[in-house]
């Protein structure tokens, strides 16, 4: 318990620390974000804002997380080093998507496609690494009932593929508002380190999760709205791919539709939309997706926003955590 005080707290001062030095530059290098053409106009604003954010707190997670798992390491648990070198793989791909969004200023960077297919290679050489080194198992296991599910290699790592993909581009779709993805993600942080706890006492999934909620809390101080700096996809997807990381290193995939509920939901507002403005030529289901911004659309503000979405999050992550408490017979 005390590391992961230590890996929250850590984290939490490093990224603050990194923060003062890294938005002053990232404004210096003019590296501002450029707001969508299509989304609500008071976002306007915002032009300009420094992106890139992200870096500080993937920055506190890995240094802050080595330091405290290097112990485990030697002892060969190396749960850490595959959470945080799959996230940070994802971030890679924002980074990229970032880099050309700043060089053509404007908010175009990788296609879709583009986006889709490295996300889709990277998701499934992990699960196959996570399968060689024997952290996860072909089962579904079910949280409330406590059952586990086998599924056949082929279908398991088509399941797996197709979940870590959807959290990936849900994260990044969440990250739309100021704070929001860090607010939506910091219970999930927080929730993975109690369950990882549950799972087997101190593991380098545990560390991780504390460093991630410290890093989220330390970023929200230049993040929370009127944000200082944002995220960007090099955030974004560093959190997404951190969170079903977890889940799949915890061995409880299904739980990210408790776990990720935000997520979850911004990503099918998204899907609804497109599919009911096909379907009718050209009526919207929703004001704007994906759904944070049907919400300002509907008179929320940014603060109204940060803590209902939070808040649902906390909520969900609480349910998670006690509907897996049987597997381990507590």
């Amino acid at each position: 318990m005390r590391e992961l005080f230590l890996a929250g707290g850590g984290a939490f001062l490093l990224t603050a620390a990194i923060g003062t030095f890294l938005v002053p530059y990232l404004r210096r290098v003019k590296a501002g974000q450029s707001i969508r053409e299509d989304g609500p106009k008071w976002h306007k604003k915002k032009q300009g804002t420094p992106t890139l954010g992200g870096i500080m707190f993937i920055a506190a997670i890995a240094i802050t997380g080595l330091a405290l798992t290097w112990p485990m390491m030697l002892d060969g648990d190396f749960t850490f080093l595959f959470v945080f070198v799959f996230a940070l793989v994802f971030a890679v791909i924002g980074f990229i998507d970032d880099y050309e969004k700043l060089k053509k200023k404007q908010n175009l960077g990788l296609t879709s496609k583009q986006k889709f297919l490295l996300q889709l290679v990277i998701a499934i050489v992990f699960v196959l690494l996570l399968r060689l080194f024997g952290i996860t198992t072909p089962n579904l296991y079910i949280p409330f009932v406590n059952v586990s599910i086998p599924l056949p290699e082929p279908l398991y790592l088509v399941f797996a593929a197709f979940v870590i993909v959807a959290e990936v581009n849900g994260a990044n779709l969440t990250d739309g508002a100021d704070g929001l993805a860090s607010g939506v993600t910091l219970p999930i942080a927080v929730a993975c380190a109690a369950i990882s706890l549950l799972a087997g006492g101190l593991t380098g999934a545990g560390i991780f999760s504390a460093a991630l909620a410290g890093g989220l809390l330390g970023f929200l101080l230049f993040n929370f709205h009127p944000a200082k700096v944002f995220m960007g996809d090099t955030g974004a997807q560093f959190l997404g791919g951190a969170v079903a990381a977890l889940a799949f290193v915890l061995d409880m995939p299904v739980v990210l539709i408790l776990l990720g509920i935000i997520y979850f939901l911004e990503a099918l507002s998204d899907v609804i939309q497109v599919a009911y403005f096909k379907l009718t030529h050209g009526k919207r289901f929703f004001k704007m997706a994906p759904l944070h911004h049907h919400f300002e659309l509907s008179g929320w503000n940014e603060y109204k926003l940060f803590f209902a979405f939070t808040g649902v999050s906390a909520v969900f992550c609480a349910i998670a955590y006690f509907a897996v408490r049987l597997r381990y017979s507590i």
